[in-house]
């Protein structure tokens, strides 16, 4: 049987095929990002999963695609880890791009991330190409969850909010500077902590157009840095994937318009557009080992 997981920072989702690819098991895990957790984190979250303990001498393979799995070295060490959770297993580990593309389209076209990170690339129906290598959270992530979680911060401490925001706001999270700069500079995972503010934009009442102007700022940089960059962005399809692009959708086609971009898909999450990919592509090819 053929486990297929899409992982992110915040949360990873885990699916089991069978021998037809059809699916048997569907559970989720922390997040798996190895460029972000020790490695003693990224076990203890495999390990306190129970469905997965259970499967795991069944599994034959697992494919893997996940944030923070872009370069060698964390590639690795996750790939390790895998391995020593599931010894039986042939393991594999793409970057969580791969998965985007798989999961919204089989023709050429341009994939975005907007999640608790942002990211982009070219899929040209078979392989992705990407303009722009990301730097993560404190340099690049435009419009991810992170993003808007420092900019809620940051409006609030300025006073940009309004007042009647503001106090919601402050209402629902810890905003002492103490616990925030605890969060941020002493704490692991501070980019999963950053973007849980931004579920307040997704969750309260809009008030006089900020909710509105702050998401198509972030757009706005999010399309001019990652995705005018590609030559060929206005003649072929943009897809999305993640929860801000998921809940930010009628304002990503207000900023493609002024770009002259045709929006593909938008979808949240893309372990289910992988359920296709595979039935179509992977399990009618696949021997079991």
């Amino acid at each position: 049987m053929i486990i297929i997981a899409d992982g992110g920072s915040t949360k990873c989702d885990w699916l089991l095929l069978d021998d037809e690819g059809q699916q048997v098991l569907k559970t989720r895990t922390k997040g798996l990002n190895p460029a972000v957790f020790k490695p003693d984190v990224l076990k203890e979250r495999l390990e306190e999963n129970e469905d997965l303990a259970k499967i795991k001498n069944d599994i034959t393979r697992i494919d893997f695609y996940g944030a923070g799995c872009g370069t060698p070295t964390p590639r690795q060490t996750l790939k390790d880890i895998l391995q020593e959770f599931i010894p039986h297993a042939e393991i594999n580990v793409e970057e969580d791009m791969v998965a985007g593309a798989y999961a919204t389209t089989n023709e050429p076209g341009i994939v975005c991330i907007l999640g608790t990170g942002s990211n982009s690339c070219f899929f040209d129906g078979k392989k992705i190409y990407m303009e722009v290598e990301s730097l993560g959270y404190v340099l690049m992530d435009e419009a991810s969850g992170n993003y808007f979680g420092k900019r809620l911060i940051r409006d609030y401490y300025y006073k940009f909010m309004g007042d009647d925001m503001s106090r919601e706001f402050a209402s629902r999270y810890d905003l002492d500077a103490d616990t925030i700069k605890r969060n941020v500079y002493k704490k692991e995972n501070p980019n999963t902590y950053l973007a849980s503010f931004a579920e307040f934009i997704f969750t309260s009442e809009e008030r006089n157009g900020y909710f509105y102007k702050l998401i198509y700022e972030g757009m706005e940089k999010f399309i001019e840095r990652r995705v005018m960059c590609y030559k060929n962005a206005q003649n072929v399809p943009i897809h999305f994937i993640g929860s801000i692009a998921f809940f930010s959708e009628d304002i990503i086609r207000d900023v493609a318009k002024r770009y002259h971009l045709n929006i593909g898909n938008i979808i949240r999450r893309p372990i289910d557009g992988l359920i296709n990919h595979y039935q179509k592509n992977v399990i009618p090819h696949y021997k079991k080992v």
